[in-house]
């Protein structure tokens, strides 16, 4: 797929070496067709990283995809300069009054704060609350699927007694459903994170849908019976060796941080670990950008309310 990205923007270079079709702008301009718009929200410290990881994912599709990159403006990040942020970086007063085929919010560490802790978290509510009348699918990955869960359905996190890490086994619950087709029935993924959301909080509201659970690692994919919001608890879009980067930044903060399971080669840190996820990564985004957003989102944007489906948001209103 020819994705649409500033050509300076430094995962650009990254794609164009793996052979992935990045369109200059002048040259989307002049093709006949309507470019799905998809915004992301990348609230993760290392955004270059996150950016280059998602835009990978996003490019696996014959779908020509234009992507706007968010960050908040209530919180000043500190991993990037803030020349990167200010030459492709958007807060939300600048696209607020835009309409979306899509938006992706990333997780976060932040998972062992409460939410109204979080230095952000008025602005971000806002944001989701703004993406239920400007966005038709809404995808939200670890931290952001939690706290997406808990504005749009009141469902709570629960803390962990230790940190989960690692590379875990997962069932797909609900056969034949458009944003699992082509899975396995038993497929891996990572999983980084402190906190929790439990299934029988799920099952509890109509219309949410357990997709694929975890034995180690509990819940993984829910979404909305419209598919208008799907939540991610884990990290498919890592690389190889971003657990490993975090288990050595954990290793210089804390004595014995755990080591990440089913993920080593032999279980030796020092050897590379092997991608076991990678396929399921394509094919999740892949799904979620063909059956979720391009099949149903209308050709005229602006005509996005209109085609949207009423979602139940179980009477909650935590704004």
């Amino acid at each position: 797929m020819p994705i649409k990205i500033p050509d300076n923007l430094p995962a650009a270079e990254t794609l164009k070496q793996e052979n992935i079709f990045v369109m200059p702008l002048q040259r989307a301009l002049t093709q006949d067709i309507r470019a799905l718009r998809i915004l992301i929200l990348n609230i993760m410290p290392t955004k270059i990283a996150t950016e280059t990881q998602l835009l990978r994912l996003l490019s696996n599709s014959p779908l020509q995809v234009e992507v706007d990159l968010l960050q908040t403006a209530s919180h000043e990040a500190q991993n990037v300069s803030r020349e990167h942020l200010i030459k492709f970086y958007q807060i939300f007063e600048d696209i607020k009054d835009k309409k979306y085929d899509g938006m992706i919010i990333t997780g976060a560490p932040v998972e062992k704060l409460e939410y109204q802790k979080v230095d952000y978290w008025e602005e971000l509510k806002k944001i989701m609350a703004w993406s239920r009348s400007h966005v038709f699918s809404a995808l939200h990955l670890c931290w952001g699927a939690q706290a997406a869960l808990k504005f749009h359905y009141g469902i709570e996190k629960y803390p962990l007694e230790e940190k989960i890490t690692g590379v875990f086994k997962h069932q797909v619950c609900r056969k034949n459903t458009r944003l699992l087709r082509g899975f396995d029935d038993v497929f891996y993924a990572p999983h980084s994170r402190y906190t929790e959301v439990r299934e029988k909080d799920i099952e509890k509201c109509d219309d949410l849908m357990l997709l694929a659970r975890s034995e180690k690692a509990g819940v993984y994919i829910a979404a909305s019976t419209s598919y208008r919001q799907i939540f991610v608890t884990g990290h498919s879009e890592y690389e190889y060796d971003t657990l490993k980067n975090e288990y050595l930044r954990d290793l210089e903060k804390e004595k014995n941080p755990p080591r990440p399971e089913n993920y080593f080669t032999d279980g030796n840190p020092d050897r590379k670990p092997l991608n076991r996820w990678r396929a399921h990564a394509h094919l999740l985004f892949g799904n979620w950008l063909n059956y979720c957003v391009y099949q149903e989102t209308p050709y005229d944007i602006s005509r996005i309310d209109e085609k949207m489906k009423v979602s139940r948001y179980n009477g909650i209103n935590v704004l």
